[in-house]
């Protein structure tokens, strides 16, 4: 049944602009503003587009809700408040306290869709985690890729199951409690596909290192912000969605007095107010800033929360030994860096990095700012994936040192993250892939993806090539390793550590002030102090004597063998790590 249906669309670039409706063109009328407007009797889900000047190819909607021909294709109509949510009792959670599971929609399951991945969210729960993050999944070209290329920012990629799956998802993770963040890329648009820059001038003068920047600051940028702000609106309150993570927030060139961030952070903080639930804005930035987290009245954006990436590098390179490339600085510093991250979030606060030839980053206020505000984690899909292999940590480290590693994390001061497969060491690898349907792009991206690290002496025939299916099909998670060794060992650490935290106020306590860390480079070992706990850490391949500060009252948990304690001195297995209560 159809009935008369409003459609506009900002597009102040093109002199004439038609509607097409189930291949029935219309005129259009276009205001001062540059918004043209009919008014056209449509059905509900009616396909239509855009043709712009004399073009008779119809283009998609800007802001079109599904795409089911791909992102080439007519836009189809989607009525967000046609799904009857069974979320009702769901108030929402904060971030402070909780643990973030991060996944891409298209290898977390063999069937890579979101109807798929409900089918998993009881692992999740049983995991103890408390929110789901998504890697991208809105419009891009061909039929599997990373997401980060992503052309149409409000739709929901078809093969995943379009909006309506994703309601459908997000309502499922409420009814078990579970929050859902998703992953939104504001920095760049994709090279297939992008129709955006034919209707209004999305881009800047500028480039970053994925593309054109956005036009934030620019002239005619008032109503590209207002379609940045109005995707992220989009995704909270018609989705339901609890928070957002901000790709590489850095990116973002704006050189107003009021940053688009922060701008974003008060509309987000309104629509809370009126939704009634906490809503969560996570920045991924390299600036080591921390003022991107301080609150606005003293003085900061007002973001809630950033990734630690200078935490994932030290930790990653104690238990490596890795020292190429960004991993230099920290795997000189050893122990003393990792205790650094673990006491004030960042390693360069100020301080020479030798990667980027200058010094770099702020001091974070650990009186001021809790540990909660910064995500650490030991694997994220950009430490894996941007590999020249794809190789998760599980491929170089024995179980001994996995488990160490996932009791740092989960023991620490910040809100941990896991990457989909970590809590069972997955070795299944997660690799760049791409789909671009285009043969020139997908030439061009193999060859660039391949000779870039052919230059840092990787064979080219080890380097997966990303146009090759199998390399997507290599990436997804084998479940059946659950049920297997080291695996189902390593999993019931992980559900171990992830009670602990429930069970212990310390081990949630946000205060970096005061986390105590004494370590020795020699012997390899380190003890975090935890209030009234202590985790003891032995990297080394013998066992090792550590004297503590205190007489160890329990041994509340451990990865393996159990330490032998005398008093106030506590000897480790070698590769082991142990929660103690002390008196």
């Amino acid at each position: 049944m159809t009935a008369p249906v409003n459609f506009s669309v900002w597009a102040p670039l093109p002199e004439r602009v038609r509607l097409q409706v189930d291949g029935a063109v219309h005129d259009m009328r276009r205001d001062q503003d540059g918004w043209w407007r009919a008014t056209v009797e449509a059905g509900p889900e009616a396909d239509y587009g855009f043709l712009l000047d004399d073009d008779d190819t119809p283009r998609p909607d800007p802001r079109s809700r599904r795409q089911p021909a791909g992102v080439h294709g007519p836009s189809r109509r989607f009525d967000p408040g046609a799904h009857a949510w069974g979320d009702a009792a769901w108030t929402g959670r904060p971030l402070a306290g909780g643990v973030v599971y991060e996944l891409h929609v298209g290898t977390f399951t063999p069937e890579g869709t979101l109807d798929a991945a409900i089918g998993k969210l009881d692992h999740l729960v049983e995991l103890g985690v408390d929110f789901v993050e998504l890697l991208p999944v809105n419009g891009f070209n061909g039929t599997h890729n990373w997401g980060y290329d992503g052309v149409l920012w409000y739709t929901v990629q078809e093969d995943y199951g379009g909006p309506a799956a994703y309601q459908r998802f997000v309502d499922a993770a409420h009814q078990r409690g579970l929050g859902v963040i998703q992953d939104v890329v504001y920095n760049h648009l994709g090279p297939s596909g992008n129709y955006l820059p034919q209707f209004f001038p999305v881009f800047a003068a500028g480039s970053n290192a994925w593309g054109s920047s956005i036009n934030l600051s620019g002239p005619d940028s008032d109503e590209v912000r207002r379609y940045v702000i109005d995707n992220a609106l989009m995704w909270l309150r018609d989705m339901h969605v609890d928070g957002l993570r901000l790709d590489a927030v850095h990116a973002l060139v704006d050189e107003r007095a009021t940053h688009v961030l922060e701008e974003l952070a008060q509309e987000v903080d309104r629509l809370a107010v009126a939704e009634g639930r906490p809503l969560t804005l996570i920045a991924e930035s390299d600036l080591n800033d921390p003022r991107l987290v301080t609150p606005r009245a003293a003085g900061g954006t007002g973001l809630t929360a950033q990734w630690s990436d200078d935490f994932h590098h030290a930790l990653h390179a104690v238990l490596t030994g890795e020292g190429q490339g960004y991993y230099a600085d920290f795997a000189a510093a050893g122990l003393a860096g990792l205790a650094k991250t673990l006491t004030g979030a960042f390693f360069h606060d100020g301080t020479w990095s030798s990667f980027r030839r200058r010094h770099h980053g702020r001091r974070v206020d650990t009186a001021g700012l809790p540990g909660w505000k910064f995500l650490g984690y030991l694997q994220d899909h950009d430490q894996i994936g941007n590999r020249a292999v794809g190789d998760r940590i599980a491929a170089s480290l024995s179980p001994g040192l996995l488990a160490v590693g996932a009791t740092l994390v989960l023991t620490s001061p910040f809100t941990p993250m896991l990457f989909m497969g970590e809590e069972w060491g997955a070795s299944t690898p997660w690799q760049f892939f791409t789909s671009h349907p285009e043969p020139e792009l997908g030439r061009a991206t193999a060859e660039g993806r391949i000779g870039e690290f052919a230059e840092h002496g990787w064979d080219a025939d080890v380097v997966p090539d990303p146009q090759d299916p199998e390399t997507f099909t290599r990436s997804k998670l084998d479940w059946g390793e659950l049920s297997k060794e080291p695996h189902e060992r390593l999993l019931a650490v992980h559900r171990s550590l992830l009670a602990l935290r429930r069970a212990h106020p310390d081990l949630v306590d946000p205060d970096l002030s005061a986390v105590q860390v004494s370590w020795d480079d020699a012997d390899r070992w380190l003890v975090v102090h935890r209030g009234t706990l202590r985790v003891v850490v032995n990297l080394a391949d013998q066992p090792r004597g550590i004297d503590l500060d205190r007489r160890v009252a329990d041994i509340l948990f451990t990865t393996g063998e159990l330490p032998v304690v005398d008093g106030a001195t506590v000897t480790m297995p070698a590769e082991s790590a142990a929660v103690l209560g002390i008196r």
